[in-house]
């Protein structure tokens, strides 16, 4: 795509209170509504289901190989399974990671292998910033820290061959890889590209292998390479959480967005969120 698309964002949903997490799956984008505490799914034409009530701020989803839908609660410090009648199960406790364990965002590999990052502080009540982690939780419910030291860890994605994580460090202003070996460990930690002002949130990969971030107090989405450089930017008038690359052909860049006013302007009743569109040349690739 051209480095200033021609399209602006077209608003598919708004009345949205935090939007996070985006996911394309099975023909609708699904997403986390945190203030309101709900998980949704909204079809191309905007039609909107509720799938389910999901008690914790924050919560984040991703589906296991067999279609099975993971979400991590932080309130619960835990990994639960939502069934079929829409009640949610536990899967795994991640509280045995220490006193602030990870809760913020997740990604499954292929082999059903779950990462799950955050932990370090809690934003929300105002403590002061303290590294993160990034935990790996295997198919049978055992979780175990596999990277530390991370500078508040946001979105996630594994690269097409299952080879790389690459994690946005929202603190740290960078997108940071990982090698991720047979048996999930993680190593090789490496600076994937730095972005200089940019504060990147949610991520997501194309078919280029370069990365789309989300950049909430720049108010953009931004498509980069490894290394850095820049290739597309997409605007906007409110903070952009987090996006994701999905639709027929895998070529619509779905946004999450609404306006920030810092954490004390998280609870208000304003609803000022928004689910937003562009069409853009380069396919979704990798997971989640």
């Amino acid at each position: 795509m051209s480095d200033r698309p021609d399209t602006r964002p077209r608003v598919l949903l708004d009345g949205i209170a935090f939007g996070e997490c985006p996911r394309w799956h099975d023909g609708r984008l699904w997403f986390c509504d945190w203030a309101a505490e709900e998980l949704l799914a909204v079809t191309p034409a905007g039609d909107r289901e509720l799938i389910a009530n999901v008690r914790s701020f924050p919560f984040s989803i991703d589906w296991l190989p067999d279609g099975r839908l993971l979400v991590v609660s932080a309130r619960e410090q835990a990994l639960l399974l939502l069934e079929d009648d829409g009640t949610l199960s536990n899967y795994a406790d991640l509280s045995t990671l220490g006193d602030r364990p990870p809760g913020n965002e997740i990604v499954i590999d292929a082999h059903g292998r779950a990462y799950v990052d955050g932990g370090g502080f809690d934003l929300m009540a105002g403590e002061s910033p303290a590294p993160g982690t990034i935990a790996l939780i295997t198919p049978d419910g055992t979780a175990r820290q596999v990277a530390d030291d991370i500078a508040f860890g946001n979105g996630m994605a594994i690269t097409d061959d299952g080879g790389t994580l690459i994690v946005a460090e929202s603190y740290g202003r960078r997108l940071t890889a990982f090698d991720i070996s047979e048996n999930g460990a993680l190593s090789g930690r490496r600076v994937w590209a730095d972005l200089g002002e940019g504060t990147p949130d949610g991520i997501c990969l194309d078919a280029d292998g370069a990365v789309w971030y989300a950049d909430v107090p720049n108010r953009r989405c931004v498509r980069v390479r490894e290394g850095g450089e820049v290739l597309a930017t997409i605007d906007h008038d409110r903070g952009c959480f987090a996006c994701m690359l999905g639709g027929p052909a895998g070529t619509t860049l779905f946004i999450v967005a609404r306006t920030w006013g810092g954490v004390e302007g998280t609870q208000t009743d304003a609803r000022t969120g928004q689910l937003l569109t562009v069409e853009v040349d380069v396919p979704h690739a990798g997971r989640p």
